[in-house]
C-alpha cells in the first residue's frame, strides 16, 4: 500500500536535459555570434588579430582581441563546443555568487596568457594569430584538476592529473607538428598558445578556488589545491 502522503507529493521533478551553467553558455554562444559580425568587417577583423611583433611597438590590445576572432565557421564552432564542454564544470565549480565574474575573468586571463606564451615562442613574428583556443585550453586545464577532485580541486601533483596533462600536451604537440586540425585549412596551428593556456588553467584554478572559498565562507576553505 502506498503512503497516503504520496498523494500530495505532486508529480516527480524532471531533470533538465540541458543544464550547462549560463556563463559557459554565454562564452560558447559568443563565438559564432562574434564571427558572424567579424565577417562583415572591411578587413575581416585582421586589425584586431595578434602578432608577436606588435608588443615591441606597444600594441598590447591584440593579446585580448584575438580571442574574439576566428579563422572560419569550423574554427568558431569547434571552439564553442569545447568551451561549453569544459567550461561547464569550471563555471559550476565557481558557483553563483561571484562565480560568473570569476569564470569570465579566468577565461579572459587564460586567453591573454596563451597569446603571450605564443609571443614568447615567436617574438619577432608579424604573422597574425586569431582564435579563442588558448582560452579554451585554459578551461581544459582547470577541468582536468576538477575531474579528479570529486567536487574539489585535485592536488596539482596527483598522478591522475599529471597523466591527463601529459596526454593533453602530447596530443597538442602532435597536432601542432603535423599541422592539421579541423578548421585550420592550411593555417599554422598555434600549439604554443594552447600549451600556455592549459598551463595557466592548471595552475590558476587552485588560487581561484581559495579566493572563492574565502569570499563565500569568510575563511580559507579546507580544499587541497
Amino acid at each position: 500500500m502506498s503512503d497516503p502522503e504520496d498523494r500530495f507529493a505532486g508529480p516527480p521533478r524532471r531533470e533538465r536535459v540541458f543544464n550547462a551553467p549560463l556563463p559557459a553558455v554565454v562564452i560558447a554562444l559568443s563565438m559564432p555570434v562574434l564571427f558572424y559580425f567579424q565577417q562583415r568587417f572591411p578587413d575581416g577583423g585582421l586589425s584586431m588579430a595578434f602578432a608577436p611583433a606588435d608588443l615591441e611597438q606597444g600594441r598590447w590590445s591584440g593579446l585580448f582581441t584575438a580571442l574574439l576572432l576566428h579563422a572560419n565557421w569550423t574554427h568558431a564552432l569547434m571552439n564553442a563546443v569545447a568551451a561549453l564542454a569544459f567550461g561547464a564544470p569550471v563555471a559550476r565549480f565557481f558557483g553563483d555568487r561571484i562565480g560568473p565574474m570569476l569564470f569570465l575573468l579566468f577565461y579572459a586571463a587564460a586567453g591573454v596568457f596563451a597569446s603571450f606564451g605564443y609571443a614568447l615562442a615567436h617574438w619577432d613574428s608579424a604573422q597574425p594569430m586569431v582564435g579563442a583556443s588558448g582560452a579554451v585550453f585554459g578551461l581544459i586545464g582547470a577541468a582536468t584538476r576538477l575531474m579528479f577532485g570529486a567536487g574539489r580541486v585535485a592536488p596539482l601533483f596527483d598522478r591522475r592529473v599529471l597523466a591527463a596533462s601529459a596526454a593533453w600536451m602530447a596530443v597538442n604537440l602532435v597536432v601542432g607538428l603535423i599541422g592539421y586540425a579541423p578548421g585550420a585549412e592550411g593555417a599554422d596551428i598555434a600549439w604554443e598558445a594552447h600549451a600556455a593556456g592549459f598551463l595557466f588553467g592548471l595552475l590558476a584554478i587552485g588560487p581561484l578556488a581559495r579566493l572563492r572559498g574565502a569570499v563565500e565562507s569568510g575563511a580559507p576553505p579546507t580544499t587541497r589545491v
